[in-house]
């Protein structure tokens, strides 16, 4: 027997062992589990009480991190700030919601008490219409190009899904060490005999990344949706328009349009959601300026409830309560939609 044949052997009988060991000991915890805890407890709570028992975990860390502060946000929002305990708070009722409603008109958030909470709906409103609609568009025609028969098709389709595993935290700085003055793209600029531009000091250009950056790291999800979508038309559709001498745009308007369109639906409805509370890298790349070009409603709820020096507790509670209404809204829309689609 050679020395490599030994070594194979050694190896795969320690590797036997181990199988051994470890199967074993798992049927001796699982014997110790069901006979000194499990029947136990099953005879003291009864067979059809049992399965509450194992949802129950999940149902505390519900409990604790879900609904307990949700219900607090509402007691916040109906008491007066600055105390943080809500028995320190007085009762003020409407008096946050009237106070984000004084308004002489909406569209004008100068002419608000609170201004910079209007200034916020709309600059999150601008977002969410040019970030979905171009988001939804690259990532439609990004997943028509990938289910076409091109070369390293499963490179490409990594490629693009990439960017989703990334932390958001991680995009924008990623984004922030290009786009700042005297960054890599100035950097080209500038050797190319071009001035370098105020990326991220300009109001337009700030607003304009943030859509860009948002876009490219949140396409590969939506992408890979359309992607399973395209994937499940049956090929057949496919060969019969082309037997009848459609073309390529025949196609996608006759029948990948069509049958598409109930994922289309899913995407856009998930990339507004997304879209309305962008917070994470909007924090990390502008932190909500130049001034408050790219302050979103998440933004203005954080830096009232945890960064501003006098806690506004009242102010974010609310402003978050309106974000969900809106929220739930597009949801029931959304199903809506589903519903009439069947």
């Amino acid at each position: 027997m050679t020395q490599k044949t030994m070594r194979k052997s050694v190896i795969q009988t320690m590797g036997d062992g181990l199988s051994l060991f470890f199967a074993r000991s798992y049927d001796l915890l699982t014997n110790v589990l069901d006979r000194f805890f499990f029947n136990p407890l099953q005879k003291l709570v009864g067979m059809h009480r049992m399965p509450y028992f194992f949802v129950l975990p999940n149902l505390l860390v519900f409990g604790v991190f879900s609904l307990l502060p949700m219900l607090l946000n509402f007691g916040y929002a109906f008491t007066k700030d600055p105390n943080l305990f809500l028995s320190d708070r007085p009762w003020v009722g409407m008096q946050n919601f009237q106070q984000i409603f004084d308004c002489k008109s909406i569209l004008d958030p100068n002419s608000c008490v609170v201004d910079l909470f209007w200034r916020s709906v709309w600059n999150t409103l601008q977002f969410v219409v040019f970030q979905v609609t171009i988001m939804v568009v690259i990532s439609l025609l990004t997943a028509l190009v990938l289910n076409g028969k091109i070369k390293a098709r499963g490179f490409f389709r990594s490629v693009y899904f990439y960017p989703v595993l990334l932390s958001p935290i991680v995009v924008a700085l990623i984004w922030k060490w290009i786009l700042q003055d005297s960054g890599l793209l100035n950097g080209i600029l500038v050797g190319l005999g071009i001035s370098a531009q105020p990326f991220m000091t300009n109001s337009n250009w700030a607003r304009f990344w943030m859509v860009m950056i948002s876009t490219w790291s949140n396409m590969g999800f939506y992408t890979l949706i359309l992607l399973a979508g395209l994937q499940a038309i049956p090929t057949e559709l496919y060969d019969a328009a082309k037997i009848d001498g459609a073309n390529n745009l025949n196609l996608f308007k006759g029948i990948i349009l069509p049958l598409l369109m109930p994922t289309m639906l899913v995407v856009t409805v998930l990339s507004l959601i997304r879209a309305v509370q962008v917070f994470d890298i909007v924090y990390a790349f502008t932190g909500g300026g130049p001034g408050s070009a790219t302050m979103y409603l998440v933004q203005y709820i954080y830096m009232n409830g945890f960064s501003s020096p006098i806690k506004l507790m009242g102010l974010a509670s609310t402003a978050s309560i309106l974000m969900a209404g809106v929220l739930v809204i597009m949801t029931i829309i959304q199903l809506g939609l589903r519903r009439n689609e069947v």
